[in-house]
């Protein structure tokens, strides 16, 4: 039992890196939009395939140089580290073309398309002494430090039930519905609970899953019942049709941990503990203004000398699609491109 909450810890120190952005797309604009509102790191390159998509998006941002080129980014002596935004297709293309170039790189979730694509990325940046990362951004918000002490303290006790799940109400004209993208549900949506419960509990024994294939022939929806060799069990839900509320749970013997939805974005939670007080953690829901807690600990991690980010391990990567390659193998949803 416990009377409060711990807090999250600072981070000090930070250096300040010259971050280059590779891609121009929605998720690239909330990234740069993030950094230059919260931390004093400079996004100081944007590279695409056009000249004219990179001088757009640098004038929209104000970022001093814009390359037409992917490689010409990467090349740029004036970088220090790549954020790679491009589609998902193109995540492990891009991430070696940042690692063979001698750059740091964080790479957009999901690392790969699948856990061998994840182990070969990781694997050439090990090669190459450069540090690497997917942008697994829940990670490293402060209320996951909050939860990842809550956890490491015992305070729930035996953990014994995982609940989360992910929903939303997508336009037929995303591009989640679009194979030639790797579509589906898995890589946009499963990815947050499948990585919550990994990172909870581990790598599952046990993988059991029904899907539904959308008229464009992705795999829309997925429900996921997981099994570990602690005897927990875990219950998720991804759908990119439906809205659902987007919660998680962590059941132990001791205590309950409930997350607001959406669980993997900042925001509230509540610990209901079976002997003692029910705390409430409170954190404003700023969405993906938090996207800059990510580059905090990226720079952080790299001014230390590391080569991978201790909230996000690429090995913790690779395991986290190993269990959605292990879904999709049960529903039959496999990329073109794979």
């Amino acid at each position: 039992m416990i009377t409060a909450l711990p807090e999250p810890r600072p981070v000090f120190d930070v250096p300040v890196l010259r971050w280059g952005i590779l891609g121009t797309g929605w998720i690239a604009d909330k990234f740069v939009t993030a950094l230059q509102a919260s931390t004093q790191q400079r996004v100081v390159a944007v590279g695409s395939r056009s000249r004219e998509g990179a001088e757009r998006f640098a004038a929209g941002h104000g970022i001093e140089t814009a390359h037409a080129s992917y490689e010409a980014l990467v090349g740029d002596p004036e970088v220090d580290v790549i954020y790679v935004a491009s589609p998902h297709p193109s995540h492990l293309e891009h991430g070696l073309l940042a690692v063979e170039a001698g750059k740091h790189v964080l790479v957009e979730k999901p690392l790969g398309l699948n856990a061998a694509q994840a182990r070969q990325l990781a694997g050439a940046a090990r090669a190459a002494g450069v540090f690497a990362a997917e942008a697994l951004w829940s990670l490293a918000l402060p209320k996951f430090d909050v939860l990842a002490q809550l956890l490491a303290d015992g305070v729930l006790g035996q953990v014994g039930a995982i609940q989360a799940d992910i929903g939303e109400w997508l336009p037929e004209e995303h591009r989640i519905f679009d194979r030639a993208l790797a579509g589906g549900c898995m890589l946009d949506l499963a990815t947050y609970p499948v990585m919550f419960a990994h990172w909870v509990t581990g790598v599952p024994e046990d993988v059991v899953a029904v899907g539904t294939r959308h008229s464009g022939g992705t795999v829309s929806a997925a429900s996921m019942a997981l099994r570990f060799p602690s005897g927990v069990e875990a219950a998720l839900l991804a759908t990119a049709t439906h809205a659902t509320p987007t919660t998680a749970a962590v059941g132990g013997s001791e205590a309950l941990l409930h997350l607001d939805g959406p669980f993997y974005q900042p925001g509230p939670f509540t610990l209901v503990q079976r002997e003692g007080p029910t705390l409430r953690y409170e954190e404003e829901p700023i969405a993906h203004a938090g996207l800059f807690h990510q580059a905090l600990q990226v720079a952080l991690a790299i001014g230390e000398g590391r080569t991978e980010a201790p909230f996000r391990p690429l090995d913790a990567s690779s395991a986290t699609l190993e269990i959605m390659d292990r879904v999709r193998a049960v529903t039959g949803d496999r990329f073109d491109m794979e």
